[in-house]
C-alpha cells in the first residue's frame, strides 16, 4: 500500500467530494436540457468570461494542446527557478475558477470577492485546510467552463490521450514527478495534499548534535499527493455524461472512479510514483458502462 489506510481513505473521500461538488456546479450552470437528445444549453459564465468557441467533437485538440503548452511553460519556469511567476499564474487560475464555482450558487460580485480572498490566502498564507477546501471547488469552476464545449466523443478521446501522456510523463520522461516536486517545494500545489502529520510551528526544526557541533535541521513532513488533473479529467467526463442523464444517475461515475483510485493506492508500493489517469480513465469508462446497463 502506497499510503497508510487512514491517509488513503482521506484522499479518496476528498476526491469523491470534489467530484460531487464539481458535478453540482456544472449542473447549476445548465439552463435547459433534453436528456433524450443530449441537447443542453448553459447559462453564461460570470464576469463576461467566454467559453472557447470550438466544435464539440474537436475540442480535445485544443484542450490537449493547452495542456502540453502549459506543461512546457511550467518546465521553463522550473528551469529558471521562477517560483514567483508560477505563484502568480496559480493565483489567477484559482481566482477565476473559484469565482466561476461560487457564482453558481451566489451573487457573482460576492463570489468574485470571496474567490479573491481565498486565492490570496491559498497562495500567500498556505495551510493544509484552506488548500484542500479550495480544491473542492476549483475543478467545478474549471468544468463549468469546459464541459459545454465537449461531447462524448471528445471526452473519450481526451481521457485516452491524457492517460497515455500521464503514463509517459511519470514512467518514461518523469517530468510529471519534477512538476510535482517543484509545486510542493514552492508550497503552491495544484491538487490534493495530505500531510502524514501536522507538526507544531515550534517543532518544525530540530537541533542535531554532530561531532560536538550544533546543527539546525529542518523537519521534513511526508505528504500524500493527488494531482489536479487526476481530479479535473474524471469530473469533465462526468460533466459531459450529465448532458444525457440525470444528476443522480451520473453520480455513478464519481463512485466508480473513487473505487478505481482506492484500488490504485491499495495495490501501489511505497516511495514509487504511479500515473493515476490510466486507472481513473478505466473507472470512468466502467462507470459509464454501468449507467448504460442500468438506464
Amino acid at each position: 500500500m502506497k499510503h497508510s489506510l487512514i491517509i488513503t481513505l482521506i484522499l479518496a473521500t476528498i476526491f469523491l467530494l470534489a467530484q460531487v461538488i464539481g458535478l453540482s456546479i456544472v449542473n447549476e450552470y445548465v439552463d435547459t436540457k433534453d436528456i433524450v437528445t443530449g441537447n443542453v444549453t448553459y447559462k453564461q459564465l460570470p464576469y463576461n468570461l467566454e467559453r472557447p468557441p470550438v466544435e464539440e467533437s474537436n475540442s480535445f485538440y485544443y484542450i490537449m494542446s493547452a495542456i502540453l503548452i502549459g506543461t512546457a511553460l511550467l518546465l521553463i519556469l522550473i528551469k529558471f527557478n521562477k517560483t514567483s511567476l508560477w505563484k502568480f499564474w496559480f493565483f489567477l487560475s484559482v481566482w477565476i475558477t473559484l469565482g466561476v464555482a461560487f457564482a453558481a450558487f451566489i451573487n457573482e460580485i460576492i463570489a468574485g470577492l470571496l474567490a479573491l480572498v481565498f486565492a490570496l490566502w491559498k497562495v500567500l498564507k498556505p495551510n493544509i485546510i484552506m488548500h484542500n477546501i479550495t480544491e473542492l471547488f476549483v475543478y467545478g469552476g474549471l468544468a463549468a467552463i469546459f464541459v459545454p464545449i465537449m461531447n462524448l466523443f471528445a471526452i473519450f478521446v481526451l481521457l485516452i490521450l491524457i492517460s497515455i501522456y500521464d503514463a509517459i510523463a511519470v514512467w518514461k520522461s518523469k517530468h510529471m514527478i519534477k512538476l510535482a516536486e517543484f509545486q510542493t517545494k514552492s508550497k503552491v500545489f495544484a491538487g490534493l495534499l495530505i500531510p502524514y502529520s501536522l507538526p507544531k510551528k515550534e517543532k518544525s526544526n530540530k537541533i542535531e548534535k554532530l561531532k560536538g557541533k550544533v546543527k539546525l535541521v529542518k523537519v521534513q513532513v511526508k505528504n500524500a499527493l493527488l494531482g489536479g488533473g487526476d481530479i479535473a479529467f474524471p469530473l469533465l467526463f462526468a460533466g459531459v455524461v450529465l448532458k444525457h442523464y440525470t444528476f443522480l444517475q451520473t453520480l455513478i461515475i464519481p463512485l466508480v472512479t473513487t473505487i478505481a483510485l482506492l484500488l490504485l493506492f491499495l495495490k501501489s508500493e511505497k516511495n514509487k510514483f504511479y500515473p493515476a489517469m490510466p486507472f481513473l480513465t478505466v473507472g470512468c469508462f466502467v462507470g459509464y458502462g454501468i449507467i448504460l446497463l442500468l438506464f
